[in-house]
């Protein structure tokens, strides 16, 4: 049994508006999962990426919208949305205060390939950015 506090873990702002805190994740032990969470600034979130992996979105608190290829969905606390490995997707903070958002990934190491041409593919670890 390995336990891990998430007490002692630290926050990183991942870009502007968005602070993230890896749960789970290779650097913890785990083999076939990431967890993570994010709080997001009203209007701030995750723009167009995909993954390799099923990812799932769970809303903690707020409200969020979250795309998925072209379809659009209000998400609001207590409810997740199943992203398909290889579908692309994203999210925002729709409402007025902090959004806080939790995700897991079927890998133990956050990958993501972004729609936008100035972001390069993503592989994040703590301490490392994204």
């Amino acid at each position: 049994m390995h336990i891990v506090d998430h007490a002692g873990q630290e926050r990183e702002q991942w870009r502007p508006g968005v602070v993230t805190r890896m749960q789970v994740s290779a650097t913890t032990g785990a083999t076939q999962l990431c967890v993570f969470e994010q709080w997001c600034d009203p209007g701030c979130g995750a723009p167009t990426h995909l993954h390799v992996v099923e990812e799932v979105l769970t809303v903690r608190a707020g409200l969020a919208e979250i795309w998925v290829g072209d379809e659009r969905a209000s998400v609001t606390v207590g409810q997740s949305v199943v992203i398909p490995a290889g579908h692309r997707h994203g999210f925002r903070n729709t409402g007025e205060t902090t959004l806080h958002m939790e995700a897991i990934l079927a890998a133990p190491i956050f990958e993501a390939a972004s729609d936008d041409l100035h972001e390069t593919r993503g592989c994040w670890l703590p301490g490392k950015g994204g």
